[in-house]
């Protein structure tokens, strides 16, 4: 019914977790003091923040029940600025997450976890899409990054 969807949120979730007890906790390295920690913070509260509106719009906002229903791509809206929102939202999510552990190891785990978000929906979601919508797709796909938002070229 969800597909791959929960288990590359949770696996990511996952390997966010296990490298914050790991060097945080284990380790103890790469936990940064003073004026970072609060930079951490209010990085983490802002991007969490983001993430949940993302995805709020994503899932409950974005009218994709009638694109399903109608079997019709969904490219307008939030779908216009990010291709997969409700997976940017958890993913920035757990970023947030993840800083309020003030530990410089997040920052290359975020880059892990963008790179295994790429790989499993290349070749997951993005080829059933392909065999689904085919050339407006694949124009979509030129348009309209994965992850990333960014503001619609006109």
């Amino acid at each position: 019914m969800f597909g791959i969807g929960p288990y590359l949120i949770y696996g990511t979730a996952f390997l966010n977790a296990a490298v914050i007890i790991l060097t945080s906790y284990v380790f103890k390295a790469g936990i940064l003091e003073d004026i970072w920690v609060w930079i951490f913070r209010i990085t983490g509260g802002i991007v969490i923040a983001l993430g949940i509106l993302i995805w709020f719009i994503g899932a409950m906002r974005s009218g994709m029940d009638k694109n399903i229903t109608e079997n019709i791509l969904k490219t307008d809206g939030i779908y216009s600025w990010v291709r997969n929102p409700m997976y940017t939202g958890c993913w920035f999510i757990i970023i947030g997450i993840s800083f309020m552990w003030h530990n410089y190891w997040v920052l290359p785990v975020i880059i892990a976890d963008w790179m295994i978000l790429t790989v499993v929906l290349k070749n997951t979601e993005e080829k059933w899409l392909h065999d689904l919508y085919g050339e407006e797709y694949d124009a979509y796909k030129k348009r309209v990054n994965r992850l990333i938002p960014r503001v619609p070229k006109q």
